[in-house]
């Protein structure tokens, strides 16, 4: 058992076995602590008292955040489940039905209505799934237990301005057991950043106005730089003899290097992508564009991005991924990332964060680590690198 597992059971087994006074106590002081920031954020008494009215520590949200689906499963099998032949489906469905509103929302926001479809369908099952957590429980619970702090305590805060703001009645603020919200599941900060009004009708509805869903998420998009026109990224395949430490060129680099697209269709014109391996070089391999780094705007998930791009390319009649995925690939725990990135910056190597995220840059350090082994340097980081890298794996 992990630390973070442990802390999980043992949360838990204090909400079962605690007093329930010095449960109150507890979340008492946490909640009289956040009065004063919330007080200094606008947020009025009636409000603040309204959001927490009945609230205690949830144990079902702890236990879900040993939940990853984007990293529990292999990337192919991630990525093969989100485009299933259902949702590319209903995905085009939706697009006649909602034709008119994609017209609007891509001449305002520049974004193609099939990466919205494609985000729509993954993040609520185009709104036929629907979000039963109390936002407010959810997010005081991690803000309580101090699950990635600030960064829930904060959202709990903006949540309550969301409800205050809009005029939102107590009962329509649920979300995710994190704490994401509507059809587009916007985290509170998110819905003040990038929600708007496509409607007309006076108020940013994500939960159930389906144009001001596509708005705000077109409106996200394009508030982190989308560029119109531009691939996410695309499959390709790489000659014999390929120096696996190449990642990153210009597009016409890539092409005189003997880099070709599996569609059979030309690279960009202008610009520079990314090589990567998610599951090595024995998987598929993808040129990701600027409009990659985009989609891991919205979740931070190598897996996600992916899965975003391909379904989007499949609704409009695009193949499936023709390289086979890996059948013995194995993702990485969280732990085990965060334990490799620890090692890697001790190795010198520059580590922005330990979330676990395996970014561009990470990749390239594991391939300069794996070139000193003699294995293959195509960054994808196994459990045999590891293990030769000395990490301990949790």
């Amino acid at each position: 058992m992990n630390l973070r597992q442990f802390a999980a059971f043992a949360f838990g087994l204090s909400l079962c076995c605690a007093p329930a006074h010095a449960q109150e106590q507890t979340f008492a002081a946490f909640e009289a602590a956040l009065w004063p920031d919330a007080q200094a954020k606008g947020i009025t008494r009636a409000t603040f008292d309204l959001a927490l009215k009945g609230v205690t520590p949830d144990s079902r949200v702890i236990a879900a955040t040993a939940r990853q689906p984007e990293y529990g499963k292999p990337v192919g099998a991630y990525v093969n489940d989100i485009s299933s032949r259902s949702r590319i489906a209903n995905g085009r469905r939706k697009a006649k039905e909602w034709a008119k509103i994609f017209d609007a929302v891509e001449k305002k926001f520049g974004v193609e209505r099939w990466v919205l479809l494609a985000l729509w369908g993954i993040e609520s099952d185009f709104g036929a799934e629907k979000d039963h957590w109390d936002v407010f429980r959810s997010l005081a619970t991690l803000g309580f237990m101090r699950y990635r702090h600030p960064y829930f305590r904060n959202e709990l805060l903006v949540a309550m301005r969301v409800m205050q703001d809009n005029k939102f009645p107590r009962d329509k603020m649920v979300s995710s057991w994190a704490g994401a919200m509507g059809q587009s599941q916007f985290m509170p900060s998110n819905v003040v950043d990038y929600a708007v009004d496509f409607s007309g009708d006076g108020k940013a509805d994500i939960w159930t106005n389906v144009p001001d869903v596509l708005g705000s998420t077109a409106n996200y998009l394009a508030k982190e730089h989308w560029q119109r026109g531009l691939p996410w990224g695309f499959e390709v395949t790489v000659p014999n003899g390929f120096d696996y430490m190449k990642s990153r060129a210009s597009y016409a680099e890539w092409e005189k290097l003997g880099v070709r697209r599996t569609d059979g269709k030309p690279f960009p014109r202008a610009g520079s992508g990314i090589l990567f391996f998610p599951s090595g070089a024995h998987g598929p391999a993808f040129v990701a564009t600027e409009n990659y780094a985009v989609l891991k705007e919205y979740n931070n998930s190598d897996a996600y991005a992916i899965a975003v791009g391909h379904l989007a390319d499949r609704m409009q009649g695009g193949p499936p991924i023709k390289a086979a995925w890996p059948a013995d690939d194995r993702p990485l725990t969280r732990d085990a990332r965060i334990a490799l990135q620890k090692k890697l910056l001790a190795l010198g190597y520059n580590v922005v964060d330990f979330e676990g995220h395996i970014d561009f840059d990470l990749r390239d350090s594991i391939r300069s680590e794996q070139a000193k082994f003699g294995m293959q340097p195509d960054g994808n980081p196994t459990l045999a690198f590891l293990r030769r890298l000395g990490v301990k794996v949790p």
